[in-house]
């Protein structure tokens, strides 16, 4: 989870990571934003991110978008 919150401070040094919990819906991510994270997740993880996988609920918190990791992983 460490890993994961620099990722979103270095692309987002702005919000607290940590206590957002509707990042989405309160539109604090744009679409750029998401796709930035996306591609530092890919690499910093080692999964692979598709189109499917772009959806608001795996992107509202830090949490979700670990659960996401952590699915992409098991796969």
């Amino acid at each position: 989870m460490d890993e994961l919150r620099e990722i979103l401070q270095e692309i987002r040094p702005d919000l607290d990571f940590d206590k957002e919990t509707s990042l989405i819906d309160d539109k604090l991510l744009d679409s750029f934003d998401i796709i930035s994270i996306a591609g530092e997740i890919n690499t910093a993880f080692d999964v692979e991110i598709n189109v499917e996988n772009l959806l608001p609920e795996n992107f509202n918190s830090m949490e979700a978008m670990y659960e996401l990791i952590c699915r992409l992983q098991d796969e």
